[in-house]
């Protein structure tokens, strides 16, 4: 009688040692597969840069002076473009009066906040 459905192909045999390879391959990649995903996917958190001595704020001092300091400073930068745009003329002008204005409203945002830290001035 003949058989409908044929016999399965004949197994390759593998020595234990060729098994042994192949699971140390697949240990391999997994970890290869691992080390790239968490370098892309989970990259180390970048290590802050130590601030420079050079130019640097005390501490302790308080907003309220810091808040103050800038907004001269803001004021200082505004006075400076505004002087150098009437030396100029066309594009550079109206690019020196668009600095002036950021300026200006810097100085409006800072003295805002210096209100809100000492509402009696």
């Amino acid at each position: 009688m003949d058989k409908l459905i044929p016999d399965p192909p004949p197994s390759p045999t593998t020595t234990p040692l060729e098994d042994a390879m192949r699971a140390d391959d697949l240990v391999k990649n997994r970890e290869a597969i691992k080390r790239a995903l968490d370098f892309y996917l989970c990259p180390e958190p970048a290590k802050p840069h130590p601030p420079s001595a050079l130019f640097m704020v005390v501490p302790n001092v308080d907003t309220e002076s810091l808040l103050a300091h800038a907004c001269e400073s803001l004021a200082s930068a505004s006075a400076m473009a505004s002087n150098f745009a009437g030396e100029l003329s066309g594009f550079q002008r109206s690019t020196a009066l668009a600095i002036q204005q950021i300026v200006m409203l810097a100085e409006l945002a800072v003295n805002r906040a210096l209100d809100r830290v000492d509402p009696q001035r």
